[in-house]
C-alpha cells in the first residue's frame, strides 16, 4: 500500500481489503518542514478578506499544522472505523463502510466535494448507524459508506484525464454494488453530488 496506509489480507476472494491508516513520522516531519520553509507573500493592502485570506491568519493556520495539530489523533479517529480499499476502473479507492446494527437500515453513499474528505462525515456515522443511541428510531437507521474521491484522502490519484463527475458516479455504483446494495440513497454537495 502507499505512504500513508496499509492493508491487510482477508483470504478469500473478497474484491476489497481492510484498510488502516498509519502516517509515518517521516512524512509528519516533512510536512512541518515544508511548514516551516515556507516563503511568505507581502501583506495585501487590507487587513480584511477582500484580497484573499489575510497573510497573518494564514501564518497562524500553518503555524497551527506544524506546531499543534496532532497527526496521530486522526489516525486514531479514523481507524476506529472499518475502512477499506478496491480497485475500480483501474484506480485504488478507499472508503470506509460501518453497518448498522439494525438489520433493515438503507444503504447511504455520502461523497464529500472539493477540496474536502471524508473527515466531514466522521460526527455523522453514529446517528446514521444507530440512531436509537441517539434519540431516534431504528427505523431511521443507514448503513454508511463514505468512498474517498479518486486523488484525495487514500484513494489513488487518476494517471488519466476523465475523472468526472459522471465516471466517479460509475465507480459509486460499482462500490455499492460490490458491497452487496442493490439500492441506496447518497448525498453529497459540490462534487459529491455524484
Amino acid at each position: 500500500m502507499g505512504r500513508f496506509g496499509r492493508c491487510r489480507s482477508t483470504g478469500g476472494n473478497r474484491s476489497y481489503h481492510p484498510f488502516t491508516v498509519d502516517i509515518p513520522q517521516e512524512a509528519i516531519a516533512d510536512l512541518r518542514l515544508r511548514l516551516e520553509e515556507t516563503r511568505w507573500p507581502g501583506a495585501a493592502t487590507t487587513d480584511d478578506w477582500s484580497q484573499g485570506v489575510p497573510l497573518a491568519r494564514m501564518q497562524e493556520l500553518a503555524a497551527y499544522w506544524r506546531n499543534d495539530y496532532d497527526m496521530s489523533r486522526l489516525q486514531t479517529r479514523l481507524n476506529a472505523y472499518p475502512q477499506f480499499r478496491t480497485r475500480i476502473d483501474g484506480l485504488g479507492i478507499h472508503f470506509l463502510h460501518v453497518r448498522s446494527p439494525h438489520a433493515d437500515a438503507m444503504p447511504i453513499l455520502l461523497t464529500h466535494g472539493w477540496p474536502g474528505s471524508v473527515l466531514e462525515f466522521l460526527n455523522l456515522i453514529g446517528p446514521l448507524t444507530d440512531p436509537t443511541a441517539h434519540g431516534g428510531r431504528a427505523e431511521d437507521a443507514f448503513h454508511v459508506v463514505i468512498p474517498s474521491l479518486p486523488g484525495f484522502g487514500f484513494s489513488d490519484k487518476p494517471a488519466e484525464e476523465g475523472w468526472n463527475v459522471a465516471r466517479i458516479a460509475t465507480a459509486w455504483g460499482t462500490l455499492m454494488q460490490r458491497l452487496g446494495y442493490d439500492k441506496w440513497v447518497a448525498q453529497g454537495g459540490d462534487w459529491g453530488r455524484v
